[in-house]
């Protein structure tokens, strides 16, 4: 059967799904896409995968896609995020059969990706990401779709769409933030990009951004002529937006637990997370039992604190609504289901009605801590490390520099005598039959007792072929001559 590609893998494979829970690191695993899908939601993306720990690491694959394969969890799609067309294909192809589309993340504007170099880092590699996609599209049994983020400039994000359509590309997420609008900047999306995206490509687009209620759903499509709409933080706070209902938040978090239950394992941390998310605005009053959450092990513990929120809410109920929705300061009762909306980011030096320019262009950065590591100087989060352990030095000039592997870019072993990170290094010892004590190899050893060196490999001698080349790494330092 051959591929379907556009509108027809829309409309066929994922059924006209308009309704779609984005990918969401540790918060879209399976008992929370199957909670979605009972309140209205058509399509659901997995975590974002990391491409080349998929490959390298059957646990991973096994904890993250292969044993969640379950007959109601369809369509599906599964996002990876990956910076090497060989590596991302090699993924793909292991995770194919268990999903009806491949997702290449370019939307990530997390530091980690920065780190990385992959998500929204990649935007502007338009040749590398041109590479990705069209072997993915010739390689793969399923479609290639993929989730951007817009440039500021409207005409440069279209070419950016329209470019990865060209290569391969048959859905399209497009995000309307840039990747600086994020945390206490994250600010409005912007659904006129979105729009001009959508009317200049000739694939499904689905559009993300400003969802925090079914008519902001409805509104959105109106506006932009987008085929679906995603939903990230909206859907975390209330599962059944989708449905246009805000239910009481026990009864979401009742039912996600019941699902988790009887869909292990899912990982603690995640239910954790989900619980804090939908007590929200709940746990900003009874802070005792937000520490009662953080503290406890397993999910009956997490089942416990529920039962007793549910406990203490339903008390309030009987005292009257009105009382509470003034010591909350929400729309709703605390209890019910509702977005949190971020306070909007503050231009600095307008706190008393004055704006200056002087205090704006010092606060576009914070300055680096004083290289004496002054509590005076740090941040919060590092005043705290900073109590724990005394004798920890925050200077930028002190932090250790690490070399990357010559072959895949991890940091490399200090001491290993081929410039390479471990697993590297344990490939070309053992093709080589080589010896790197500074990883603890000793392949050349073992085969020198067995007597199974040939003089042929230069091994016999005490050296490896990588030793008899002149130079190696930086400078003229010969491989032999490397520390040990």
């Amino acid at each position: 059967m051959a591929k379907l590609k556009g509108f027809d893998f829309w409309k066929t494979t994922l059924k006209g799904a308009r309704y779609v829970v984005a990918p969401m690191v540790d918060q879209s695993e399976l008992a929370w896409r199957l909670l979605s899908r009972r309140h209205g939601a058509e399509l659901c993306y997995t975590p974002m995968l990391h491409a080349q720990v998929f490959v390298r690491d059957a646990n991973y694959r096994r904890e993250n896609l292969f044993n969640e394969v379950c007959a109601e969890d369809r369509p599906l799609i599964t996002q990876f995020c990956a910076n090497d067309p060989e590596v991302f294909v090699q993924a793909a192809l292991l995770a194919q059969d268990y999903c009806d589309a491949i997702d290449l993340n370019l939307g990530c504007p997390q530091m980690i990706a920065k780190r990385g170099h992959y998500g929204v880092f990649l935007q502007d590699e338009w040749e590398l990401l041109q590479k990705m996609i069209k072997l993915a599209n010739e390689k793969l049994a399923v479609p290639i779709t993929c989730k951007i983020r817009v440039f500021p400039e409207i005409e440069k994000t279209v070419e950016y769409a329209k470019m990865l359509e060209k290569a391969g590309c048959q859905l399209l997420t497009v995000h309307g933030r840039t990747k600086d609008q994020k945390g206490a900047l994250t600010g409005i999306a912007s659904w006129e990009h979105i729009k001009a995206v959508r009317e200049a490509v000739g694939i499904p687009v689905f559009a993300n951004g400003n969802i925090q209620h079914l008519s902001d759903v409805h509104r959105c499509m109106e506006e932009t002529g987008v085929q679906g709409v995603m939903s990230a933080e909206g859907n975390l706070h209330n599962p059944a937006l989708f449905e246009g209902r805000s239910p009481p938040v026990w009864e979401m978090a009742e039912e996600y637990l019941e699902v988790v239950q009887k869909h292990p394992p899912c990982t603690l941390s995640y239910v954790r997370a989900h619980l804090f998310k939908l007590w929200h605005h709940t746990l900003q009053i009874h802070q005792d039992l937000r520490e009662e959450l953080a503290k406890v092990k397993t999910v009956d513990g997490i089942a416990e604190v529920n039962r007793q929120l549910k406990h203490r809410c339903q008390e309030e109920m009987a005292k009257g609504e009105k009382e509470a929705n003034c010591s909350a300061g929400l729309p709703s009762p605390h209890w019910i289901c509702q977005p949190y909306v971020r306070p909007p980011p503050k231009e600095p030096g307008s706190e008393n009605g004055q704006k200056s320019t002087e205090v704006k262009a010092a606060s576009q950065k914070r300055a680096l801590e004083d290289s004496d590591g002054s509590t005076e100087s740090l941040s919060k989060n590092k005043q705290k490390k900073k109590a724990r352990n005394p004798y920890k030095n925050f200077s930028p000039d002190q932090k250790p520099k690490y070399i990357k592997c010559e072959q895949c870019g991890n940091p490399k072993g200090n001491k290993c005598v081929f410039h390479l990170c471990r697993a590297c290094c344990k490939k070309k010892a053992w093709r080589e039959v080589a010896d790197c004590p500074g990883h603890g190899l000793r392949f050349r050893t073992k085969a020198q007792k067995q007597g199974t060196a040939e003089p042929g490999n230069g091994l016999l001698n005490g050296t490896s072929s990588l030793q008899t080349e002149s130079t190696v790494g930086t400078g003229d330092r010969p491989v032999n001559e490397a520390p040990v």
